[in-house]
């Protein structure tokens, strides 16, 4: 898939992480939220780089992708990576998958439309990894995010969040609430400047 954004609305941002220089493009034509690249994406970026995780071989799915920013990092780091986000979204995260993604490497990574209160049978719990960047905010799309979790994680699947919690938004709900009923996590990497937490997220054993 093929997408033109050259327009004077759109942005192009660099950044640097792993030995890599990714070049994203916002598409601010046609999106608000999906083309912003949140400070909880970067701190993803930067943690991944400081304990150097090896996604060679790994199976990997990022929820609401965005820019693609971090998906596009774990496919340049040796991951089967599948980016996701709402229909809308997707000709801005292929634009920036083909913009750093050598030909070569390109065939392992996929870009595939997923709402996560619609049906999604075509995706099983076969994930190794699974990213999500500044995706908790919204109190009516937890149960949602919880069953898709669900649904795309087995006993052996990692799951790495990266929010940015304000005093009082709902995101804290999420992680001291709704994630424990099913979920283990520990807060591996923490900004307290920025209020960014990257929490490591595995599936309880006695969860269904």
């Amino acid at each position: 898939m093929e997408h033109s954004m050259t327009s004077e609305s759109n942005q192009q941002q660099l950044y640097q992480f792993c030995g890599y220089e990714l070049k994203i493009t916002q598409d601010f034509k046609h999106l608000t939220v999906p083309a912003m690249i949140w400070d909880a994406g970067i701190v993803l970026c930067r943690y991944f780089e400081e304990t150097r995780i090896n996604f060679t071989g790994k199976k990997v799915i990022e929820l609401g992708s965005g820019t693609g920013l971090v998906g596009i990092l774990a496919s340049l780091l040796g991951g089967e990576v599948t980016l996701t986000d709402r229909p809308n979204v997707l000709n801005q995260i292929v634009y920036n998958v083909n913009s750093n993604i050598p030909s070569e490497l390109i065939a392992r990574t996929k870009v595939s439309a997923l709402q996560w209160d619609h049906p999604h049978d075509q995706y099983a719990s076969k994930y190794d990894i699974i990213i999500g960047s500044d995706i908790v905010y919204d109190p009516r799309q937890f149960q949602p995010l919880i069953n898709m979790l669900l649904h795309l994680s087995n006993p052996d699947t990692v799951i790495y969040f990266s929010s940015k919690l304000i005093k009082n938004i709902a995101a804290v709900v999420f992680y001291e609430k709704k994630l424990p009923m099913h979920f283990d996590f520990e807060i591996v990497h923490t900004l307290p400047h920025q209020l960014i937490n990257v929490y490591k997220i595995t599936r309880r054993i006695d969860s269904d």
